[in-house]
């Protein structure tokens, strides 16, 4: 049995176009798009939800694969997906930044290990706020919500269409709320060990003899754990409010009309 060429080429564009889009989004999002995660199965989990939903999207436009125009339009659903996934890293990247100035403020910031996303040395604190951070995504169904958002986009922002400019500049803002949001979380604790820093200036005033430098370690590194365990009720409202965030963000990119959170 044989196809004419034009059904074949209808079917590549049917199916390529979207495979760009999503396949770029499940390489970038936190989690699924990290080193740790074999390509061979972000490419195989990338196929399998565009089988699943390539039959139900609107039909691509009619533009050959091979010309200058295809190649365009396959950037497009790259650029796009790609943002799509990095609002989920900014999101996360929010409370190991977080992590990684409560670490410093508290002496802890001396025990590193090697994150297994981008293989540089993180310390300790920023990989336990990514690791519940990351917990309270997946609870939350955030990596199945940027797919049935993903899927919802090739109606409202169809293959042939990119990304607008405003849309950028919106990333581009949110990397600010994400510094913001950081800063906001790590707040207490910052202001815990500066009362606890002018304390010990304190004491090294009123009795020189003592070696602040030899008890004032040891007390750092005690208090830091414990307020690190007073303020981790706090986490969970602060991922809130930044998922939320992100939700509209993405929603604003791809021109869905998503309640407000």
């Amino acid at each position: 049995m044989e196809y004419p060429l034009p059904i074949v080429f209808d079917w590549l564009r049917s199916v390529l176009w979207p495979l760009f889009r999503i396949s770029a989004m499940i390489m970038v999002m936190v989690t699924i798009g990290g080193s740790s995660v074999p390509a061979r199965v972000r490419l195989l989990l990338s196929v399998m939800i565009t089988a699943a939903v390539a039959p139900i999207l609107p039909a691509p436009p009619p533009v050959e694969l091979l010309s200058a125009e295809g190649f365009l339009i396959s950037a497009q659903q790259v650029v796009i997906g790609i943002a799509i996934g990095f609002v989920s890293v900014l999101v996360l990247n929010t409370f190991v930044l977080a992590g990684q100035i409560i670490g410093m403020q508290t002496s802890l910031g001396f025990a590193s290990m090697v994150d297994p996303s981008n293989g540089q040395q993180v310390p300790l604190v920023g990989q336990f706020y990514l690791l519940l951070s990351t917990l309270l995504f997946f609870g939350v169904d955030g990596h199945l919500l940027m797919i049935r958002m993903l899927v919802a986009s090739f109606e409202t922002l169809p293959i042939g269409e990119g990304l607008s400019p405003s849309g950028l500049d919106a990333i581009v803002k949110f990397g600010g709320l994400m510094f913001a949001s950081a800063l906001t979380l790590s707040l207490s604790a910052a202001t815990a060990l500066l009362l606890i820093n002018f304390s010990f200036g304190v004491m090294t005033r009123a009795a020189p003899q003592l070696n602040i430098f030899a008890i004032g370690f040891p007390i750092t590194m005690l208090s830091g754990l414990l307020i690190l365990w007073l303020t981790l009720g706090g986490v969970l409202s602060h991922f809130y409010s930044v998922w939320d965030a992100g939700q509209v963000l993405i929603c604003d990119l791809l021109r869905l009309d998503c309640e407000a959170p």
